[in-house]
């Protein structure tokens, strides 16, 4: 049997070696056929820590790592684009500090 293949977004990383990602999916209603938005969570092995949260990640189903992994990661489709503005304005900060100090001295 041929192993499943999935595109979908990373969620978390914060733990080691372990990402969440969350591959989303319309699905039709029954009743009414309104397209209802859903997603599946899937726990991904990423043995060298290459994808952070926001990337775009091709996974595919593998054998059981732990209690929930059942997916590896096969490379990262696309690097996240967003920005940590708490850490920008952090950096800054300190800039600024370093900056006032060397003024006075």
């Amino acid at each position: 049997m041929p192993k499943r293949e999935a595109v979908g977004r990373v969620t978390s990383d914060k733990m080691n070696k372990t990402r969440v990602v969350e591959i989303p999916r319309l699905v039709r209603h029954p009743k009414y056929g309104k397209f209802i938005r859903k997603r599946t969570i899937c726990y991904v092995h990423d043995e060298n820590n290459e994808s952070s949260q926001g990337d775009e990640v091709k996974i595919v189903e593998s054998a059981p790592t732990s209690k929930k992994k059942r997916w590896t990661l096969v490379e990262v489709v696309e690097k996240s684009r967003e920005v940590d503005v708490a850490a920008m304005r952090a950096a800054r900060k300190s800039e600024e500090a370093s900056a006032a100090e060397n003024a006075e001295g």
